[in-house]
């Protein structure tokens, strides 16, 4: 499993970050302290692509719920783009499916 890296664009939607490695115990803080520091302004849509996530367990939802905090506390959105099965098995068990959008992919996700 690689390690956690975290790739920072922009849409015309507002920020995109792409998820790759493990999002874990170990490596969920380096993802919250990316939220904190991203500028999100009212109304731009916050998306964090998954499609390289390789594990997440209760540590990564937990930066997944801190994000989409960040987001609603700026008057933004939030959604999540290519949530590998894995990760989504987890969401739904938690209940997670159902607070936040998960769209197939990135391109669904910052369309306007």
């Amino acid at each position: 499993m690689r390690a956690l890296e975290i790739t920072t664009q922009d849409a015309l939607t507002g920020p995109v970050l792409e998820v790759l490695g493990a999002l874990d115990y170990d490596t969920a803080p380096e993802l919250r302290d990316l939220i904190a520091a991203v500028p999100l302004r009212p109304g731009q849509r916050l998306v964090i692509d998954l499609a390289g996530l390789e594990f997440c367990d209760s540590s990564g939802l937990t930066a997944l719920i801190v994000a989409r905090n960040h987001a609603h506390a700026v008057r933004a959105e939030i959604a999540l783009a290519a949530v590998p099965d894995h990760t989504l098995r987890l969401m739904n068990t938690t209940g997670l499916d159902r607070i936040f959008p998960l769209l197939p992919d990135r391109e669904a996700a910052t369309r306007p």
